[in-house]
C-alpha cells in the first residue's frame, strides 16, 4: 500500500501531550511521522483534513456482547461495526456470555471470530470465577497466556471476601488486573433505580448508594492487603470517587472507570418510566453527576466506558421494574463525552486521555497513542458537527439507547484501524 497522509489536521495525543496542527504519515498500517514538521513521502496519498481533529482510536474497556449465546442481541461483527461508527478501535469484551468465557477454548474462540469478522480490535476479558458464580477461581495463568487482557466477574460482585482475597493474591503473581463491578446484590436486590425522593415519587423501590460503596471499600482493603492491581469498572457516586482517591494517595494499585451514562444523564431522565434508562449502577442525582464529572477532570476517575449492554424488545419493552438493566453505547460514546468538553467541564486532552490513552495503558495494549511506530488506530472528528441519533441509524443489533433522538455536537467522520478506513460518515 502507498503511504497515506492525513494533512492539515489538528492532532490531540495525550500520550505525548501533543496538540498541534500538522500531518499524520501512515506507512504499512503504522504511524511513521506526526506533527507540524512531519515529512510527507513523495508517493503518498494525501487527504486534506482541515477543520478536523485526529485522536487515538477510543479504547472501550467495558463492552457486553451477546455472542456466544445471545446473537440476536449482538454479535462480535455487529458490535465491531457499531464501535467503528463511534470512533472506538479497541473493545474489551466482557466474559458474561453463554457459555461464560472461563476457559482457554472460549478465549481462543472469541479471538478467532474477531479476527475473521470484526473490523476493530476485540480483546476478551476472562472470567474471574468459574461460571461467574463467585465460588471457584478460574485458571488465571492459562487464560492470560491465551490472550485474555484482564480478569472480571462481569456484572457480578464476588460476595465472598475470602474468594476475592485468594483471587487477588493469585492475580498479583501474574501482574494481572482484576476488574470488578461493585454492586452488592443483597443491598440492591429489590431496587430498580437510585434510592431517594424521585424514586418515591415514581413509586419504585430504590438502590442505596451503600450498595456500591460497601463492596468497593471491602475490595480496596483487600487490594491493600494483597498488593493486587484492582480496577473498579463503573462507579457512580462521589463517595466512591473519594474512596478511590484516598486509595491512590496511599499507594494502592487502583484505577476506576465510569460509564458515559453517569457523566451525562441523571435519574430524572427516567421520566415516565423509560426503561432505556434502567441501568446498573442506577442513574444518580444531578449533584452526583456533577461531582463525578469533577472527579473525572481531576483524575480520581481514570477512564470512561460505554458499558455497552444490548437488550432486545423482549427485555426492555416491559414495566420499568421488570425490564433488564443495560443500554447500548458504542456509537454515542465520543459524541456524548464531547458534551463535557462543550460545557467547559473537562478539557479535550483529558477527555481523550480517559477514552483512549489511559485505558490502553492500564491494559497494556498497543493503542491509545499516535506516537511514531504505533498502530494507526485513529478517529477523525468534527467537534462541532450537529446531528441527531435516529433509531433507524443505529448499527447495533439492539436499539436500547438512552440517547435516542438526542442532539449532539461532535461526530466521528472517519475511523481508521491499522491505517485502513473502517468507517466513513
Amino acid at each position: 500500500m502507498k503511504p497515506r497522509v492525513l494533512a492539515n489536521v489538528r492532532i490531540i495525543d495525550p500520550s505525548s501531550q501533543m496538540d498541534e496542527t500538522g500531518a499524520i504519515v501512515i506507512v504499512d498500517g503504522r504511524i511513521a511521522a506526526i506533527g507540524a514538521t512531519a515529512t510527507v513521502p513523495a508517493d503518498a496519498e494525501i487527504e486534506d483534513c482541515a477543520g478536523l481533529i485526529a485522536i487515538p482510536g477510543l479504547v472501550d474497556a467495558c463492552v457486553h456482547i451477546g455472542e456466544p449465546g445471545a446473537e440476536h442481541r449482538e454479535t462480535i461483527a455487529s458490535a465491531s461495526r457499531a464501535a467503528a461508527r463511534g470512533g472506538v478501535t479497541s473493545i474489551i469484551m466482557m466474559p458474561d456470555t453463554d457459555p461464560v468465557i472461563d476457559d482457554v477454548a472460549l478465549v481462543d474462540y472469541v479471538q478467532r471470530l474477531a479476527r475473521d469478522e470484526a473490523v476493530v480490535h476485540v480483546y476478551p476479558a476472562a472470567a474471574l470465577t468459574q461460571g461467574l458464580k463467585g465460588e471457584e477461581m478460574t485458571e488465571f495463568g492459562l487464560l492470560l497466556e491465551a490472550g485474555a487482557v484482564w480478569l472480571s466477574n462481569g456484572r457480578h460482585t464476588v460476595d465472598n471476601p475470602a474468594v476475592m482475597r485468594r483471587a487477588m493474591t493469585y492475580a498479583r503473581d501474574f501482574d494481572a488486573v482484576i476488574a470488578v463491578a461493585t454492586q452488592d446484590r443483597r443491598l440492591g436486590a429489590t431496587g430498580v433505580m437510585n434510592e431517594g425522593l424521585f424514586a418515591s415519587w415514581l413509586g419504585l423501590p430504590g438502590i442505596p448508594r451503600e450498595a456500591e460503596i460497601i463492596p468497593l471499600e471491602r475490595d480496596l482493603r483487600l487490594a491493600g492487603l494483597t498488593g493486587a492491581r484492582y480496577h473498579a469498572m463503573s462507579i457512580s457516586v462521589p463517595q466512591s470517587a473519594d474512596i478511590v482517591r484516598t486509595a491512590k494517595a496511599n499507594g494502592l494499585k487502583v484505577t476506576a472507570g465510569i460509564s458515559i451514562n453517569h457523566l451525562t444523564l441523571n435519574e430524572t431522565d427516567i421520566g415516565e418510566y423509560r426503561t432505556f434508562f434502567r441501568l446498573s449502577p442506577p442513574l444518580r442525582t444531578e449533584d452526583d453527576r456533577v461531582a463525578m464529572v469533577a472527579a473525572l477532570a481531576d483524575g480520581a476517575i481514570d477512564i470512561i466506558v460505554s458499558a455497552h449492554d444490548p437488550q432486545d424488545v423482549d427485555t426492555k419493552r416491559l414495566p420499568f421494574a421488570d425490564a433488564e438493566n443495560g443500554a447500548i453505547g458504542l456509537e454515542t460514546l465520543l459524541a456524548a463525552a464531547l458534551r463535557l468538553y462543550h460545557a467547559g467541564d473537562v478539557p479535550l486532552m483529558r477527555l481523550v486521555d480517559a477514552l483512549s490513552t489511559r485505558p490502553a495503558r492500564i491494559l497494556g495494549l498497543d493503542a491509545g497513542t499516535l506516537a511514531p511506530g504505533a498502530s494507526a488506530d485513529i478517529a477523525l472528528i468534527d467537534p462541532d458537527y450537529p446531528w441527531v441519533l435516529s433509531k433507524d441509524d443505529i448499527v447495533s443489533k439492539s436499539k436500547n439507547s438512552p440517547f435516542e433522538d438526542a442532539r449532539f455536537s461532535g461526530k466521528v467522520l472517519q475511523t481508521l484501524v491499522a491505517g485502513v478506513t473502517v468507517h466513513r460518515a
